[in-house]
């Protein structure tokens, strides 16, 4: 059995899985705007807008075939914000 990211790059093509992710996270930027500037109590909303978007980060992944690429850089990206942190906390209680 293919996966569904094989059978959605099939079914709708590269370019309308790209418009689609580039959609969920405009959808998830406008819930998390109206939380932040509205103090609008909608977490249901950012909750179903959040996993949209993960569900479209993997298509792109899938699509690019940049999987392990982008685990490498997010692990390098973990690092460096510890990193920072932990400069950041030794700065503050000086």
């Amino acid at each position: 059995m293919t996966n569904v990211h094989e059978r959605s790059l099939r079914m709708w093509g590269k370019e309308a899985q790209m418009m689609q992710a580039v959609e969920e996270m405009s959808e998830l930027i406008k819930e998390l705007m109206k939380n932040i500037n509205r103090k609008r109590d909608n977490l249901d909303d950012i909750i179903e807008e959040t996993a949209d978007v993960e569900v479209m980060l993997e298509h792109i992944k899938y699509c690019y075939d940049i999987e392990k690429q982008v685990a490498d850089v997010k692990v390098k990206k973990i690092e460096k914000l510890t990193k920072k942190l932990e400069e950041w906390e030794a700065r503050s209680h000086e």
